[in-house]
């Protein structure tokens, strides 16, 4: 089986925004392969797909087996592939100076391999014009207490895309990322609760001037400026980092 369509590599598909993204990849008539670490939910997703060469590889996207598991098949079923979307993230709180040092290293290793292996995987397969996508977030020009390593990771890998870009313009690899303010995703979830809809955000966003939008945004919002950045009419835009966040960042 063979197949003209355009192919993607999208890390954290089993939930939220990275879910919402390969489903729309799919549904633009892509062929889409999908990485995360619960299967099930990956199998799930793959079901909604239209008909296409999609492939499903389960695994932590920080993990070198997991990463050299995708690019063998990509090159096997595909051959090459023109985007990746580096959707998936981690958050682990912890103190900036009382954490074991391990403890509050893990979410800043877990996205920065990730995205380093994940770039070094998908880079050598991708024709001249060829997108990297990393998604960020706020957190990256941001600060929160217990959010230190969450912080840093994520401005790491807003430079991380502006170096690349500018290496690897010759030939033609437009590498932005797309960095979401408050969206509904798992990861809004804290101990059981959504802090969407509790009393803090209510108070501080919805009622308060801090949020013009006055509303939390959608994976399927930020998955449309992931697709936006994959296609035809952002050819002269690299390097960037596209705030997604109803305005939240605008404000006093």
């Amino acid at each position: 089986m063979e197949s003209n369509s355009k192919k993607v590599v999208v890390t954290g598909a089993s939930s939220g925004i990275g879910q919402a993204t390969a489903l729309r990849f799919a549904q633009e008539g892509w062929d889409v392969c999908i990485t995360a670490r619960r299967e099930n939910n990956l199998q799930e997703l793959a079901a909604q797909f239209p008909p296409g060469i999609h492939l499903c590889v389960p695994g932590d996207y920080s993990d070198r087996e997991t990463v050299e598991k995708i690019g063998a098949a990509v090159q096997e079923r595909w051959g090459h592939v023109d985007v990746l979307a580096n959707v998936a993230g981690a958050y682990f709180a912890a103190d900036a100076i009382n954490s074991p040092l391990a403890e509050w290293r893990r979410s800043f290793d877990t996205m920065i391999n990730g995205a380093v292996y994940m770039t070094r995987m998908a880079v050598p397969l991708m024709p001249d014009g060829g997108r990297v996508i990393h998604v960020t977030s706020i957190h990256g020009e941001r600060s929160e207490i217990g959010s230190s390593s969450y912080a840093m990771a994520k401005a790491a890998i807003n430079q991380y895309c502006r170096g690349l870009a500018q290496e690897l313009a010759p030939r033609n690899i437009l590498v932005n990322a797309v960095a979401p303010g408050f969206i509904r995703t798992e990861m809004s979830v804290v101990n059981g609760v959504n802090e969407l809809d509790g009393e803090w955000f209510r108070k501080n966003y919805l009622e308060g001037h801090h949020l013009p939008l006055k509303r939390a945004g959608r994976p399927e919002e930020v998955a449309g400026v992931i697709f936006f950045l994959a296609g035809p009419d952002a050819t002269y835009l690299t390097g960037q980092v596209i705030t997604v966040d109803g305005g939240l960042t605008i404000t006093f």
